[in-house]
Order: C-alpha cells, then sequence, then structure tokens
C-alpha cells in the first residue's frame, strides 16, 4: 500500500517537473521553434481565367454569369491546404489572373511564367488553353485544365503539359449511354443544334451508342427561334414547336439531345409528341459535379463553399477546388514544391486523389485525362453514377469512359 502511494506521489513530482519545463522554453529551444518554420515549404501557384460571352440561359433560375466560378473552388481548396499544411510545414499561395472579355490571354500567361509561375489552374476554353500550353516558356510547366470539356485537346491536339481534370464530352455521353443500355433504352431519337459545339456532342453520341450497342433511329436538328420565349405567348409557340420538331419519329426509349449553346434543349421536357424522358445536355445530364450531390460526405464540400461564396457550388468551382487539392497531395507526398516533383507524382500510380466520389483518382498515361466516376443527375437529385455495374476493364472501370489507349489519338511530342 505505502509503495503504491509512493509510486503516484513520483508520478505526480514527475508531471510537474515536465509542465514548469514545458512552460519555460530555454533559448534553445526557442531556437529550434524558429528553425522549424524558417524550413516551412511556399508553393506558389496560379489561377488564369478569362472572361468569356456566354450565352443568356433559358431559365431564369440561372444567371447567366457567375464572376468569381471557377475561381471561388480554387480559393476554397487553398484554403483547406493552408488549414492542413500548417501542421505539416507547409504554405499555399495563389496567384489570381483573370482576363477580361478581349483581352490577352496569351500575354498574361507569358507575364505569370516570366515571373516564375509554373504551376497555373487553367479556366479557359480550348483555343486559349492551347495557345498557352503552346508557348515556349510553358513546356516545361504543369496546366490544370478545368474547363475545355473538347475532345480534341484529348486526341489529336492533346499537349503534354496539359492535364485534364474536368472530364471530356466522350467520358459524359459514354456515361449517359452505358446507364441508358443497363436500363435496356437503347433505341435514341437524337435532337441537336447547329452550333458547331453542338454537333460535336452529337458525334460523341453518336460514338457512344456504336460502342456500346444502341441504335440512333432518326436524327433531327432544331432549326426555329424561340426569341419570343420571355413574352406573355412564349410558352405557347415553344410547345407548338416542340411536337413539330418530334413529330413522326420511329418508336425511341429516350430523346439524346446535344444542346452546348443552351438555345432549345430545356423545352424538349414534356413536350416531345410521344411521352419519353430527356438525357444528354438536359434533362438526365452527366456532370462532374451537381448542387444535390451528397455522396461520400459532399455535403462537407457543399456547406464550406456555400459559406465562402455564398452560392452552390458549380461544375468548374468543383474543379478548381480538386486542381488545388491535386497540388496539396503532391508537394505533401513529394516532399517538395518543384515542378519536377510534383510532376513525377502525379504522373505515377501512386497517385490516389480523393474527391467525394468513392474512390482515388489518378491520370491516364496516353492523355493525361483524369480517371474519374460520372454523375448523371438530374436537377434535384443523383440518379446514378458511372461507371455501371457489368461495364468492366482490365486495369480502371473508369477507363471504360471516354477514349481508352487503343482508341487514343493523342500523342505526346518529345
Amino acid at each position: 500500500m505505502k509503495r503504491g502511494i509512493a509510486t503516484i506521489v513520483a508520478a505526480v513530482l514527475a508531471l510537474t517537473l515536465a509542465a514548469a519545463t514545458s512552460a519555460a522554453p530555454s533559448d534553445a529551444q526557442g531556437a529550434s521553434g524558429s528553425a522549424a518554420k524558417s524550413k516551412e515549404v511556399v508553393t506558389h501557384y496560379a489561377y488564369l481565367g478569362m472572361e468569356y460571352r456566354e450565352p443568356a440561359p433559358l431559365s431564369l433560375l440561372k444567371p447567366a454569369v457567375i464572376p468569381d466560378e471557377g475561381l471561388a473552388g480554387v480559393r476554397l481548396g487553398t484554403n483547406y491546404n493552408n488549414l492542413a499544411g500548417k501542421f505539416l510545414g507547409l504554405k499555399f499561395v495563389l496567384d489570381e489572373t483573370m482576363v477580361p472579355q478581349g483581352g490577352d490571354v496569351v500575354a498574361a500567361a507569358k507575364k505569370l511564367l516570366a515571373s516564375g509561375q509554373h504551376l497555373i489552374i487553367a479556366d479557359l476554353k480550348a483555343p486559349d488553353l492551347l495557345a498557352v500550353a503552346d508557348l515556349p516558356q510553358a513546356k516545361d510547366a504543369i496546366i490544370l485544365n478545368i474547363r475545355a470539356r473538347d475532345d480534341v485537346v484529348r486526341q489529336t491536339q492533346c499537349r503534354r503539359n496539359v492535364f485534364h481534370l474536368i472530364p471530356s464530352d466522350a467520358m459524359l455521353t459514354d456515361a449517359l449511354a452505358q446507364y441508358l443500355v443497363w436500363k435496356k433504352w437503347t433505341r435514341w431519337f437524337l435532337v441537336r443544334g447547329k452550333h458547331p459545339a453542338d454537333i460535336e456532342y452529337a458525334n460523341d453520341i453518336t460514338r457512344s451508342a456504336k460502342l456500346y450497342g444502341a441504335k440512333i433511329v432518326a436524327e433531327r436538328a432544331y432549326e426555329l427561334q424561340t426569341g419570343a420565349r420571355r413574352v406573355d405567348t412564349g410558352y405557347q409557340e415553344i410547345q407548338t414547336q416542340m411536337p413539330m420538331l418530334t413529330r413522326g419519329v420511329p418508336d425511341y426509349d429516350v430523346a439524346f439531345v446535344a444542346d452546348e449553346t443552351n438555345s432549345f434543349g430545356l423545352y424538349l421536357q414534356y413536350r416531345t409528341t410521344d411521352p419519353r424522358p430527356v438525357v444528354g445536355t438536359d434533362g438526365l445530364e452527366a456532370t462532374a459535379w451537381g448542387a444535390a450531390y451528397e455522396s461520400y460526405a459532399a455535403q462537407t464540400l457543399h456547406d464550406d463553399f456555400l459559406k465562402l461564396a455564398h452560392r452552390e457550388i458549380t461544375v468548374r468551382d468543383y474543379e478548381g477546388w480538386l486542381a488545388a487539392h491535386l497540388l496539396e497531395m503532391a508537394v505533401k507526398h513529394g516532399n517538395a514544391s518543384n515542378v519536377d516533383a510534383i510532376r513525377k507524382y502525379i504522373t505515377s500510380d501512386n497517385l490516389k486523389l480523393a474527391g467525394y466520389k468513392g474512390e482515388g483518382m489518378n491520370f491516364r498515361s496516353w492523355d493525361n485525362q483524369l480517371r474519374q466516376p460520372i454523375l448523371l443527375m438530374d436537377q434535384l437529385s443523383l440518379v446514378s453514377i458511372s461507371p455501371q455495374p457489368g461495364f468492366l476493364h482490365p486495369t480502371y472501370n473508369t477507363d471504360t469512359l471516354g477514349f481508352d489507349q487503343p482508341q487514343s489519338l493523342c500523342k505526346f511530342s518529345k
């Protein structure tokens, strides 16, 4: 009993002495702390965006322009990075560049590169993305594409220094095609606009149909005007136009719409001659993110973004957040902030990028496209996630979406 009491007393005295010692740090301890702080790894990266003229939305519930779209996601990702980094001796600094409409994005990129900035999150359309990537000064840069979905920048116009976080159009149409085939809805009526972007998306629909054994029973182009949609009788005009467009079509399961310019697709729903679901760029959509998505703890990202930006997170915001998160992972695992170390990590099989999708994601070696599950959503809910059950691949099931290596036309220059 006495031995037990003595042991307790000794322990208390030892704890008291330790507390007193820690409460009054020596000069040596202070010097050690300063040395640790001086070893902080600082990583600089840039957001490069441009203000483009956007088509007016068909619905008043959708804003025509969100000034900080994409950028707000990068800001949130940077906040996350610094919150976690302060415990690891890491600091992340974001340099923001927004080029005004009609401005010179190439000149802005040259300025960034000249300042030593070689980690660039590019919120640019395909032509501007390629113009920046092709700068001699950008040869050794890492450019993270968070906006351009065009297949061409992953195929014949791919670039070694560009990494695509946003999924391609081919990935999106394949994701929808898998679900439709799984549902045994294999007869499609293709309705497209006349803009080049609409035609390119329609070509992807045709490709997906051939790949998965579906049949396009008819294809029609929307040629009419809906300029009077917001007058008092505009709905009557639309109510008449859509049955005209969809009349006399062979029996089909879904109307697959290609309306990248937001001209008419919304009006197909509930107005087709035959009562059929609408999928594609309207109706049931394939997307990297959605405001109603809440699986795999995604609600956390929604809540944090709402606090920061005071609005719902969009696809470009999500991709911006993901780009910043990717850089944080690369610096943390590579223990360095230089471009070569980051490139080595993000191109390796060790990359397991977490993005609230239920699995770690990494890049395809043949075109620098991020492998990822694709959400299938309507305006209010998650319907499914592709790849669908039964669509298998020897290495990654996500390689059933978009261009697998045998179909790739990408040839990186040396």
